[in-house]
């Protein structure tokens, strides 16, 4: 199934469930690639049971916050939260899906394993500041390590996306130098590298460019099978990413006191929490059109919540908490039909 995600993906297909094509009924999104690989999983699961497809574009946060606000999907997805503000603005509602890390991941011929950093030492190769594998700054954090002269490039996201907003966002709260010349968002002007569509994009660029370091969501680095950074954190402590340290980090979420569920899970404190962890949000109007459309959305994702964190599990993603799964049922009483009709029925 993995692999038929992510060939999926590349080759631009971008429909969920095994024949969601088919399907009488789809539920239509767009958005975050980050959530794709469980999105899909969730999907095909979905439709074997209630027979409703999901059609899914995986077009990045960017232009999954565009086709919302432009009421063009049911729902959005982003990786970058949009603030209360923003949220009233555009009459949305927002609230977290599923959390994962997003990983640093690298190839170089010769070096066959992790290889360790630091955030200010990324930030560095990220402006263009470190450009050799054998860097006087890499070898420190790899006393035992043989390091080839070997010129970096570094991979980047080449549209707007919430996977740039969490890497920026860490960056900038590592780097103040890197804080004040690239700064954090869903794009940025990249000073040095290579840019790449989407976390399947920026994964097959790394792996096919010797000399490569890129970021993606976890998922897409392990199905390349690609060397993975193992990232000193706020604690001082050096950590590989994985599941443990993914949940490390997210153990610090406090979704109740976050204005609009705004809440960015970079740099956590912990000994063993992932510095580049985040959370996958969905954006639905509260004044809707269709109700039936927007309740098919929420039925699927009431039934994520309750059946999907063993398969949100196996991909190394976090699962929401029951008690945050039902605080957001709670606020999909504000979702509303065009005569003021509930949306949402528990």
């Amino acid at each position: 199934m993995l692999k038929h995600v992510f060939a999926t993906l590349v080759s631009g297909s971008l429909i969920l469930g095994a024949a969601a094509a088919q399907a009488q009924e789809a539920i239509t999104g767009a958005g975050a690639t980050f959530p794709y690989p469980v999105y899909s999983q969730w999907a095909d699961a979905y439709q074997d049971k209630s027979g409703v497809g999901l059609n899914y574009q995986a077009i990045g946060s960017g232009g999954g916050i565009q086709q919302i606000t432009a009421k063009t999907v049911t729902f959005g997805a982003s990786d970058a939260p949009m603030t209360k503000e923003e949220l009233d603005k555009n009459g949305l509602l927002q609230w977290p899906m599923v959390m994962g890390g997003v990983v640093a991941a690298f190839h170089v011929d010769g070096i066959d394993g992790a290889i360790n950093l630091d955030g200010k030492t990324l930030a560095d190769i990220y402006q263009g500041k470190i450009s050799r594998w054998n860097d006087e700054a890499i070898a420190k954090l790899n006393p035992d390590m043989e390091l080839p002269d070997t010129k970096i490039t570094p991979v980047y996201r080449a549209e707007g996306s919430g996977t740039n907003f969490l890497f920026t966002h860490y960056l900038s709260q590592v780097s103040q130098d890197f804080a004040n010349t690239v700064g954090e968002g869903k794009s940025v002007a990249w000073p040095a590298g290579v840019g790449a569509k989407a976390n399947a994009g920026v994964a097959s660029q790394i792996a096919n460019t010797n000399g490569a370091i890129g970021y993606v969501e976890f998922a897409y680095a392990a199905q390349n099978d690609l060397h993975l950074v193992h990232l000193k954190n706020k604690a001082g402590k050096t950590v590989a990413p994985d599941m443990d340290s993914f949940m490390a980090a997210a153990a610090n979420a406090d979704w109740k006191n976050a204005p609009g569920m705004y809440l960015v899970l970079t740099n956590q404190p912990g000994d063993n929490s992932w510095p580049i962890t985040g959370a996958s949000f969905i954006l639905m109007h509260k004044q809707v059109q269709n109700v039936d459309a927007a309740r098919q959305a929420l039925e699927f994702f009431d039934w994520a919540y309750s059946n999907g964190d063993k398969m949100a599990k196996e991909l190394d993603y976090v699962p929401m908490p029951k008690n945050v799964a039902d605080m957001v049922r709670e606020s999909w009483s504000e979702i509303k039909g065009p005569n003021g009709e509930a949306v949402w029925k528990q």
